[in-house]
């Protein structure tokens, strides 16, 4: 998977669908051209912790999306992974569950945009 590493393409997820879900939020939006593959990017803010557990978090959060992107994300989608302050002590079942329900509510969300775009 490709990464965000640009802090502009990390405010632009910020503007586009949020969804929150137990230890994480999620957030995405179209990628810049239009198409491709899906991105991904993981951040921390100091609510969660200390740089450990900022690092912790961010290193279940790769670990998490690394197995379900490639499954259910879409192409043309740039995703923002949020690590909330639970992020790193949550059991990881329930993190990848937490990560797949918010990836499900936030494609339900874009296609009901699509929908009354037309």
């Amino acid at each position: 998977m490709k990464r965000l590493k640009k802090r502009t393409d990390f405010l632009r997820a910020a503007k586009g669908v949020r969804r929150v879900s137990g230890a994480i939020t999620l957030e995405t939006c179209e990628t810049p051209d239009g198409g491709g593959d899906p991105r991904i990017g993981f951040t921390a803010s100091r609510k969660v912790g200390n740089a450990v557990a900022r690092n912790r978090a961010k290193r279940r959060l790769r670990a998490a999306a690394s197995q379900l992107l490639p499954l259910l994300g879409r192409q043309g989608r740039d995703y923002v992974l949020v690590a909330r302050a639970s992020t790193g002590t949550r059991a990881y079942p329930a993190l990848l569950a937490d990560i797949i329900a918010a990836l499900e509510a936030a494609h339900r969300g874009l296609d009901r945009m699509a929908g009354e775009g037309m």
